[in-house]
């Protein structure tokens, strides 16, 4: 993750962003951890650069059938009222706002 983050950050595809600690992750016994991209919410320039990032890294996943995961973006504010996916949490911001997900492409 240090080269994935670092290189989004160092050329400037988002200005901030951070990631979950492995060895606090390996301590909790999770395989499952985050990384954030910060940018401002109704930047789609932004939007595209960082997730146009994603897809050439392959930091989204793919269905069995090819298909990219519509997955969700969350907004600070959001994780500060500790709105997280397994309490409900339904993201207003989808993948597929941006891109289709059987190509890839953006629309």
């Amino acid at each position: 993750m240090d080269d994935i983050v670092g290189t989004a950050v160092f050329d400037g595809v988002v200005v901030e962003a951070k990631y979950s600690n492995p060895e606090t992750l390996i301590a909790a016994g999770s395989k499952q951890g985050v990384c954030c991209f910060y940018l401002n919410g109704n930047d789609r320039e932004s939007h595209k650069r960082v997730l146009s990032y994603m897809l050439e890294n392959g930091l989204i996943r793919k269905t069995k059938t090819g298909k990219l995961y519509n997955i969700s973006f969350k907004f600070d504010s959001e994780t500060y009222a500790g709105k997280y996916k397994g309490s409900g949490f339904c993201g207003k911001i989808k993948l597929a706002d941006f891109v289709d997900l059987e190509t890839g492409e953006f629309i």
